[in-house]
């Protein structure tokens, strides 16, 4: 049997984006920091996203059924922090520019891209929830200054990565 242990510490080697997942409806603005994040399928567009069950806006997100991916670019490390800290929703969403596109979640002014998504499916799965969330919107980042180096987690720290060339 592999310990809990052993298994977040292989992890810790595989390199992820960082992202900050929102939603807003009835119950107001909430938002998370998450590496779980993976393409599903291009047709039709579909992401999952992880969430860990004991995570307070939980409920949140299964109850608005929404949810934007905000892909985080290298100089939103404090963002990041601030979503996987324990300040308050109404805190949290006091930092960065935030938008809608057609779901009504917040969409970060400045992320390299966001994904607007309507969540079809709940799969629980050991602590975690497994969102299966088709694509309804995406938003690029509008200016070339906002396209820099993605903002990625490996052996438990911040790290850059890519830069993107001028077409």
């Amino acid at each position: 049997m592999i310990e809990a242990s052993d298994f977040r510490n292989a992890m810790a080697r595989l390199a992820t984006a960082v992202s900050v997942i929102t939603t807003e409806g009835e119950s107001g603005a909430h938002g998370f920091t998450a590496s779980a994040v993976c393409s599903v399928s291009d047709n039709p567009p579909t992401l999952l996203v992880c969430m860990n069950q004991a995570a307070r806006s939980h409920g949140h997100f299964v109850d608005h059924k929404t949810l934007c991916v905000n892909v985080l670019s290298a100089r939103h490390e404090a963002l990041s922090n601030t979503f996987a800290s324990k300040l308050c929703s109404k805190e949290r969403f006091e930092q960065g520019t935030w938008g809608t596109l057609v779901t009504g979640a917040p969409v970060l002014a400045d992320a390299l891209v966001s994904f607007d998504c309507e969540i079809e499916q709940v799969q629980a799965m050991g602590t975690h929830s497994i969102f299966m969330c088709r694509v309804v919107a995406i938003k690029h980042a509008e200016r070339e200054s906002e396209a820099d180096e993605s903002l990625v987690y490996f052996n438990r720290a911040y790290h850059q990565v890519g830069q993107v060339e001028s077409a």
